[in-house]
């Protein structure tokens, strides 16, 4: 293990940068854009060490992997002028200090974590997600192909993993530089592509081969506990509910009805499975369609619900869309606050990075102020513990919760 990787295959990269990306790594940011490289070795390949030289006395800044294939063409594994040796121990001892960062989520009876949260942990363009002894691991940039092996060893070893799955991103799916295929196990076996796994005691599955992403998504679990602590002896509205995650806590925390609100109709046939993984004595319903359309029908029917929850997929995905996606979280602001009861709670979610949290949180606050209904604002949250945030771009998600008065 202790050894440079593939060794003979990657060559180190002499990399000198304009006055703003110096600045950038010297910060401690994650990614060196190629129109902020003045000088690098003209055989410059994907996955090469890229050593970052300061303009002016030519220490080293900065080390990282150079990626052909993205305008991010350097993307940072280690800041400042400590000097390292770039071998499996260096990639494991980061994996063990982001291991230890969720040592206190893993003391609750929760089994399903991030352990690598991209750049945020040091590697950029991986993440690493444990779904019980199940590792999933996706891939989004071939930097990582020449480190994979050792890489793999540590997480499995650090999680006490005893399979792991590896998921590609759609343009390694389609490279032909490896041999890898999207939902390959690489190591153990799995009994079924659906694991089941447990998230602050309630229960839940994930189709870890064919699921969206890595199977499921971990960055709410902190807002679904709290959502089903605050809905005994509720009736709940999940809006873009997917696989249930919200429906299912507030079921198992004694909500009296709650409706499952998604487009997809297999994502809320999930939902009423993992529904049913828990003991529960309410009522599970689940609407199938456009949720803008379903909450209009909902308000012409004049329905309400004692908790609302709306947590939309990112509506921002590039800079010109964040225009529009302000316009669609005001609509369902507007929409929410029609359907919730008298002194219900309204949840209001946002996973667009590109929509700054105070920005979401100020519009929340302007729409919730034109109408005529008082209400509190009781909590603001964003990730939970497994999903740190070490550089602006590495937080997108923001909940806020609002208690209406009358």
């Amino acid at each position: 293990m202790n050894r440079i990787l593939k060794q003979g295959t990657i060559s180190r990269l002499a990399v000198k940068l304009n006055v703003k990306g110096e600045q950038s790594v010297v910060k401690g940011h994650p990614w060196v854009f190629s129109n902020s490289i003045v000088k690098i070795n003209a055989n410059a390949k994907t996955g090469d060490l890229a050593i970052i030289f300061s303009k002016n006395k030519n220490k080293v800044i900065g080390i990282g992997l150079y990626d052909a294939d993205s305008p991010i063409r350097i993307k940072i594994i280690h800041n400042g002028q400590t000097k390292v040796e770039i071998n499996a121990v260096f990639f494991h001892h980061k994996i063990e200090v982001a291991f230890n960062k969720r040592s206190e989520l893993l003391k609750t009876n929760t089994n399903s974590y991030r352990l690598i949260f991209g750049e945020n942990d040091g590697f950029p363009g991986l993440i690493a997600d444990i779904y019980n002894r199940v590792l999933v691991v996706k891939l989004y940039s071939e930097i990582w192909l020449p480190y994979l092996e050792p890489i793999l060893q540590s997480l499995q070893e650090i999680s006490n993993a005893n399979s792991t799955v590896i998921r590609l991103s759609r343009n390694l799916q389609n490279s032909k530089n490896h041999s890898l295929e999207d939902g390959d196990i690489v190591h153990g076996t799995l009994e079924n592509e659906v694991v089941e796994f447990v998230e602050h005691g309630v229960h839940f599955s994930a189709n870890v081969i064919k699921g969206h992403k890595t199977g499921y998504f971990l960055d709410h679990r902190d807002n679904r506990r709290r959502v089903g602590e605050l809905s005994k002896g509720k009736t709940v509205l999940d809006v873009f509910s997917y696989a249930g995650g919200f429906s299912v806590h507030a079921l198992a925390n004694g909500a009296t009805e709650v409706t499952s609100l998604d487009i997809s109709k297999q994502a809320l046939e999930v939902a009423v499975q993992n529904g049913k993984r828990n003991s529960y004595s309410g009522v599970h319903k689940t609407i199938a369609g456009d949720a803008f359309q379903e909450m209009e029908k909902l308000i012409k029917r004049k329905k309400t619900f004692d908790v609302v929850v709306i947590d939309p997929p990112s509506f921002a995905k590039q800079k010109s869309e964040v225009d529009l996606a302000k316009k669609k979280y005001t609509q369902l602001a507007e929409l929410g606050i029609q359907l919730t009861a008298k002194r219900g709670l309204l949840v209001l979610a946002s996973c667009s990075s590109r929509v700054l949290a105070q920005s979401f949180f100020d519009l929340n606050q302007n729409v919730l102020n034109s109408q005529p209904r008082r209400f509190k604002t009781i909590l603001k949250t964003q990730h939970d513990i497994d999903h740190p945030v070490t550089f602006p771009e590495g937080a997108y998600l923001k909940c806020g919760y609002y208690r209406f008065l009358e």
